[in-house]
């Protein structure tokens, strides 16, 4: 005598669900990578290209002289500003030894004329009591702030000097090739799943 058998109808597939799910997530993926990719690219013309353009040059705070308003780790972009244009309140930055490359910026706080036609200007940290003790010459002076972007400058210290100009192209055209292979990725899926239900 056989025991009788019993059909068991096979659950439903959850294949389109998990296609659809695997779909977002390509979305997703490429929505996070042109974010990236933007902000990379904006970044770089931040500190390379729009400084580059007029002259300046992207440097780092480094102490606690400008807080609260440039703590450290704060990147400023400097720009080239005629004597006759830098008025009190401006935040100068100079060497503080003439011809030495280290420089240091605060803000002016006066202006003075001598009697050969020199300007000269003092200077006093926002965090500071007492006024920088050397009036800045002319010759001294690179710039003036332009604009600045909190915490970027550790960012600006890492990556310094010539790397800066390898690595920022590097990492965006990273960012971009992953951007258009996710992109590519849901083309050929989405083509794959209407070739399916065809079939």
């Amino acid at each position: 005598m056989t025991a009788p058998t019993v059909d068991v109808a096979a659950a439903p597939t959850s294949g389109g669900e998990a296609a659809r799910e695997k779909s977002l997530l390509g979305y997703l993926g490429v929505a996070l990578s042109g974010c990236l990719l933007v902000l990379v690219l904006a970044l770089a013309a931040l500190v390379v290209a729009v400084p580059a353009i007029v002259g300046g040059s992207a440097l780092t705070v480094l102490t606690q002289s400008m807080e609260p308003r440039f703590p450290p780790g704060t990147l400023i972009v400097v720009k080239p500003t005629p004597v006759d244009e830098i008025r009190l309140g401006d935040v100068l930055t100079y060497q503080i030894e003439s011809g030495n490359p280290a420089v240091v910026s605060h803000r002016v706080i006066s202006r003075a004329v001598g009697t050969d036609g020199s300007t000269t200007f003092l200077t006093q940290g926002d965090n500071n009591d007492l006024a920088d003790p050397t009036p800045v010459q002319e010759i001294q002076i690179t710039g003036t702030l332009w604009y600045a972007i909190p915490y970027l400058g550790y960012v600006n210290n890492v990556v310094g000097g010539e790397g800066r100009a390898v690595v920022v192209p590097v990492v965006a055209a990273a960012l971009f090739i992953y951007a258009i292979t996710l992109v590519l990725g849901s083309v050929r899926e989405r083509r794959a799943r209407r070739s399916a239900r065809r079939h």
